[in-house]
């Protein structure tokens, strides 16, 4: 990787990626791309910013040509909860989008990352230890667009000799961005709640396990994969990783620890829970570690500790 396009990348990975790429490669080698001008717009800005719509072919290869890019991250989606309430429009911009991406990176000789998610999986999967390679028929449009995309970015791949690169994401956590209408977003939302009100309504059941991971390690996975050899791949789109596993409840103890009043009750949103009851428990990243190294450094404990550091500091508590 010597000139980056982060298309996406004023959302919640995307405002996080964009620094640690400038640190690691130079600022003036990472363009950073989003169709929101405003949001992160100081981050973002701390470099090149170009504001590109995901389905502009002539914008991106534009970008493209202007800045000599040689590997794009895709970044752009409609996450899970948003999706289904609009499908047309999720698979538009999860699969249209990518479709641009792929013919683009094909011409211009570019590898390109992007990322899927616990959402490809669906009922039939195996939910503990879900492997590397299984069924995936998920009960989601996001599901869908994201089975659909490792599927394509796979072809790409064997078709054009197309470096693609990808890893699974389980839920994700960040002291940044607000949560972007996923549904493992109360893994989030309850720690702005601890802090500010001291109480959190968890639109989950008690119960509803699922594999989560704090942003410092899903940057550095996204990083990592590209990074890797590519003689050691045996898959690319997309590895599972995984940091930790827990329930609402789990979480709640564990911030309890530190914020010996606060409190939770449950509103389960029937939406948010199917999707959630349609994802496995826990996946196993074997393949991830044994192909390129991949291994976290925070657990919930760990986790914790520092989200409500930064968010006390961030929300003047």
């Amino acid at each position: 990787m010597k000139n980056i396009l982060v298309i996406g990348a004023a959302g919640q990975i995307g405002s996080e990626l964009v620094p640690e790429l400038r640190k690691r490669y130079g600022t003036n080698n990472v363009v950073a791309a989003d169709l929101n001008t405003e949001a992160n717009a100081e981050i973002l800005r701390a470099g090149p910013f170009e504001k590109i719509d995901i389905l502009d072919t002539d914008k991106i290869v534009e970008v493209m040509k202007k800045f000599k890019i040689d590997t794009v991250y895709n970044l752009v989606a409609l996450l899970s909860a948003k999706g289904e309430a609009m499908p047309n429009l999720s698979w538009k911009i999860n699969i249209g989008g990518l479709v641009n991406l792929l013919d683009i990176c094909v011409e211009y000789k570019s590898a390109l990352f992007t990322p899927s998610s616990i959402g490809a999986f669906g009922p039939g999967t195996p939910k503990i230890k879900t492997p590397q390679d299984t069924i995936q028929r998920p009960n989601t449009i996001y599901g869908v667009t994201k089975v659909s995309g490792e599927l394509l970015c796979d072809y790409y791949f064997k078709r054009f000799g197309l470096d693609t690169r990808g890893v699974r994401y389980p839920g994700i956590i960040s002291n940044v961005t607000a949560p972007g209408g996923g549904t493992t977003d109360y893994a989030v939302h309850i720690y702005y709640d601890a802090i500010q009100k001291g109480h959190y309504t968890c639109f989950l059941k008690e119960g509803s396990q699922m594999d989560m991971m704090y942003m410092p390690d899903a940057v550095n996975a996204a990083i990592e994969v590209m990074e890797a050899n590519p003689a050691k791949l045996k898959h690319r789109n997309a590895f599972n990783v995984t940091a930790m596993h827990f329930a609402p409840e789990n979480l709640y103890a564990e911030i309890k620890k530190h914020i010996p009043n606060f409190t939770m009750d449950y509103d389960v949103d029937p939406i948010r829970q199917a999707i959630a009851d349609s994802w496995p428990d826990s996946l196993d990243d074997t393949c991830a570690k044994e192909e390129w190294g991949w291994k976290p450094t925070y657990n919930l404990n760990a986790m914790t500790k520092d989200m409500l550091n930064v968010l006390s500091k961030k929300l003047k508590k």
